[in-house]
């Protein structure tokens, strides 16, 4: 597991509530209590700690801003929790749009009777999150709701990045021929969720792919440039929603080879045993990049030494053939049309 709710490195300190209460959400002394010795002290940093309703800083250039909202259910699975997430989340939507992230908003809502021990590690990931992602947190709300409204706890992050000057990322800019890549075995975040509200047991244990992509990117970026033509994260609806959202958009045909498409054999079997296709699966630390076919054997081989991708694969092309669709091709031969997700696969998956 990546996270413990022991963080020997960030004790919690010592306050008046066991658990949140509706007080914290007044505005009051308890209010000031749980920002001052927690969010404010564990997330320090020049611009957070101006404690304003606002952030004031100076970027130059193009700019990509995003904004996400994260309701997953547990809020503590395998391989990570809700606070990690949401910062990965907004990171790596930026990230997709070319764009090296800077800053983020952090805003929770409470649910009264969620424990001081579970908030504080859901802030310590946050922590470890933005720093590995060298993003700051320089403003954020918390508002707090009566029991049973709230399922512990709901964050949003929004986000603001400078795009690289080498990007040029929009469907617009898809050919014919362009690669379809994806940078990691696809349908482990679901299943992660999946086997904790189904109680699944593996031989080895299944963790959520959840990780921040923005230094992977930057470096493709700097290497290869407009060669690349398009990144996308295909989180909720998986990697068969996104493609269908992108063919529509390109008004090009998608050709997919099942053969290639990495999946681990335990998230394999989990999807056959819960009767799921791992392409509509959500990922969170996972990418689709469009890249020329002239670079697409060296795009691979760079990602592949760049982490999280020594697992990633060329899974398709761009084509002129049946427009707006993705068609999948078996590993025997056979071809079908895979259609966007219809309905909700996997309720409160981020």
């Amino acid at each position: 597991m990546k996270n413990s709710i022991v963080n020997l490195s960030c004790p919690m300190p010592k306050l008046d509530f066991d658990v949140i209460t509706l007080g914290h959400g007044s505005g009051g002394i308890l209010t000031h209590q749980l920002l001052e010795s927690g969010v404010f002290n564990l997330l320090k940093n020049p611009l957070l700690d101006e404690h304003h309703d606002g952030a004031v800083f100076e970027l130059s250039g193009q700019l990509a801003f995003s904004t996400d909202s994260y309701v997953v259910s547990p809020v503590f699975f395998p391989g990570g929790n809700i606070g990690e997430l949401a910062v990965n989340g907004t990171v790596n939507d930026l990230a997709m749009c070319g764009a090296i992230p800077k800053y983020l908003s952090l805003s929770f809502i409470l649910e009264e009777g969620l424990t001081m021990p579970e908030f504080w590690e859901i802030l310590v990931s946050i922590k470890t999150a933005a720093e590995k992602a060298d993003v700051q947190i320089v403003t954020g709300d918390t508002k707090v709701v009566e029991r049973g409204k709230g399922d512990k706890i709901f964050i949003n992050t929004s986000g603001i990045g400078q795009v690289h000057p080498k990007a040029n990322i929009s469907a617009n800019n898809l050919k014919s021929g362009d690669k379809i890549i994806v940078s990691g075995n696809i349908a482990t975040h679901g299943i992660a969720i999946m086997s904790v509200r189904e109680g699944l047991d593996f031989e080895t244990s299944i963790e959520s792919d959840t990780t921040r992509l923005n230094h992977t990117v930057k470096a493709l970026l700097d290497e290869f440039g407009t060669d690349i033509h398009l990144f996308r994260d295909p989180t909720r609806g998986g990697v068969a929603t996104t493609l269908n959202e992108i063919a529509r958009d390109a008004r090009l045909g998608m050709a997919i080879h099942q053969k290639d498409i990495p999946v681990i054999d335990e998230v394999y079997g989990a999807c056959e045993l819960l009767g799921l296709d791992p392409l509509y699966v959500a990922n969170e630390g996972v990418f689709i990049a469009f890249v020329s076919s002239a670079i697409a054997d060296d795009f691979l081989s760079k990602l592949r030494q760049l982490p999280p991708g020594e697992n990633a694969a060329i899974i398709g092309e761009v084509t002129v053939e049946h427009p707006k669709q993705v068609v999948w091709q078996s590993r025997i031969g056979g071809k079908r049309v895979v259609n966007m997700l219809v309905g909700e696969q996997l309720p409160r998956i981020c």
